[in-house]
């Protein structure tokens, strides 16, 4: 079988962590995900954003260059949740637009990073998952997080403009985006059904697909 490498990017609960698991467990892919636990700035960037934004951006960005170059060049087919291409254009964004990333380190960071990101192989498939605001704060409400408890619609709809003007300038590679609000792939096979056949119809180079179809009668 081909090699293939998808990363998934998408707004804080869109499903990207559900979907990844999904995914690879179904067609025996090898699957990473954002390093939480072992995360040493976390605690002191909740603790004051603008102290410790771009000491975390950069563990951040060194975290997924070697976690996307490992998995581009093994043998196996692999998806990642959450891109290394997000750090920048929107996490990083949005730091900086509510004033916890000064001009001068944001500068910085964008320097290192665009020097990284150029290094790096182009994945085979963006998937890019929406979903209105209402339904990530639902989502975001019931798993209960205690680091996601000052997310606001407002905040979700910074990101979810930032995704938006990310995506009509994205090009390195095609992108499959997927409506997920009206969408249950962790309980209905069906479901997931209909994302892996999107996903074998773009890498086959299928352009006009209109996702998701029929969902809710799945």
């Amino acid at each position: 079988m081909t090699k293939r490498f998808i990363v998934v990017a998408g707004n804080i609960g869109t499903g990207k962590t559900s979907i990844t698991e999904r995914i690879g467990g179904r067609l025996g892919w090898r699957t990473a995900f954002e390093s939480v636990a072992d995360n040493p700035y976390l605690a002191e960037f909740y603790a004051d954003m603008r102290q410790w934004s771009f000491h975390l951006q950069v563990f951040f960005l060194g975290h997924r260059a070697q976690q996307h170059l490992a998995l581009a060049t093994a043998p196996e087919s692999a998806i990642v949740d959450r891109s290394i291409y997000e750090d920048a254009h929107i996490f990083a964004r949005a730091l900086h637009h509510l004033g916890n990333l000064n001009e001068r380190d944001y500068r910085s960071y964008r320097a290192v990073f665009d020097l990284v990101v150029g290094g790096l192989p182009r994945p085979d498939l963006l998937l890019y998952l929406r979903a209105p605001a209402p339904v990530l704060m639902q989502r975001i409400h019931k798993r209960g997080r205690d680091i996601e408890s000052g997310i606001t619609s407002e905040y979700l709809a910074l990101l979810d403009s930032f995704y938006e003007e990310w995506m009509h300038t994205f090009d390195l590679c095609p992108v499959l985006t997927i409506q997920t609000a009206d969408l249950d792939f962790v309980h209905k096979a069906k479901h997931l059904n209909i994302v892996v056949q999107r996903i074998h119809e773009k890498l086959a180079g299928k352009e006009d697909i209109v996702f998701p179809v029929d969902a809710n009668s799945a």
